[in-house]
């Protein structure tokens, strides 16, 4: 018990997750957007088959402007758990002091989940 009181609080890496899971999903909110016309046009464009994407552009085709809303509020979720959350200055010898990755992942994802609702948008 004194040995904890010794090292401070440990710091949370909840929040890094809820990030990455938020843009994960904004991101697949935007595939789902995105599927019907602008992502066959995009993967046509660089010699991919979209063929397999039939499927879920059938499914999601009626269900388009809450696809493009649900993948907007996840990614803004996700940028501002990254951009509110606290990093620790030092972690203590043995503490879990979360990944460098995480912030580079996010935005990666939140970039990518964003063009494609806006290609979702536009192109339909």
């Amino acid at each position: 018990m004194i040995d904890q009181a010794r090292r401070g609080p440990e710091p949370q890496t909840g929040k890094e997750t809820g990030a990455v899971l938020l843009a994960l999903g904004g991101l697949a909110a935007a595939v789902g957007a995105a599927s019907c016309c602008a992502l066959p046009m995009m993967l046509g464009g660089l010699g991919v088959s979209s063929a397999w994407l039939f499927g879920i552009a059938v499914l999601s085709a009626p269900h388009r402007i809450a696809l493009i809303s649900a993948a907007a509020l996840c990614l803004i979720g996700a940028g501002a758990m990254l951009a509110l959350r606290s990093r620790a200055i030092a972690c203590a010898p043995g503490a879990v002091c979360g990944h460098r990755a995480v912030a580079p992942l996010v935005i990666a994802l939140a970039i990518t989940g964003a063009a494609l609702a806006v290609a979702g948008y536009l192109y339909a």
